[in-house]
């Protein structure tokens, strides 16, 4: 026996898949999701999504980086390999800068790239919406919303109606 996923629509342009969004926010729904051929300037907005955590992980990742380059060339002017070269110090934050600022690009681009993958829980190679029938269709040149079955608000039937009310054509219940 499958189990229901949730029910999803198909929609024809981006105006509209905009708007369903819109309406689908409004009425108080939290676990859904609009399936697009190409990205759609304001969604994020229209779905009420928060601000990306992204940019934390790369901050995360900066300032590990940039207090690592800098413990690396104190470690080793001071301890490792101190040798007086022109009579300079041993350590100085000036002549280190250089390894500092790169390890903090390198560890930034490695938190911006683990961090996209932990915040989109990648690598997810199956989603349930692929069950739908007019998949190919979404990556080519339709717009899908899906409600989720997990939602709170979810009524089978609620859910029908809604889809149908707001522009919703082809609408299908996903299984799992």
């Amino acid at each position: 026996m499958t189990k229901e996923f949730g029910q999803m629509a198909l929609f024809d342009t981006p105006a509209d898949i905009f708007h369903a969004a819109e309406k689908v926010r409004d009425a108080g729904f939290k676990k859904w999701d609009v399936f697009t051929p190409f990205p759609i300037h304001g969604m994020d907005d229209a779905m009420g999504l928060k601000r990306s955590r992204v940019p934390l992980f790369t901050l995360i990742g900066g300032i590990i980086g940039f207090f690592t380059g800098m413990f690396i060339a104190w470690y080793m002017g001071e301890y490792d390999y101190n040798l007086i070269v022109g009579g300079k110090p041993y350590f100085s934050p000036i002549f280190t800068f250089p390894v500092a600022y790169e390890m903090t690009i390198l560890l930034a681009a490695f938190g911006t790239f683990f961090g996209m993958f932990i915040t989109n829980m990648l690598p997810q190679h199956y989603h349930s919406a692929m069950n739908y029938k007019n998949w190919p269709q979404i990556t080519d040149d339709k717009f899908a919303l899906m409600i989720e079955s997990k939602d709170s608000k979810y009524d089978k039937e609620k859910v029908k109606e809604l889809l149908r009310e707001i522009g919703g054509k082809e609408i299908e219940e996903i299984e799992e």
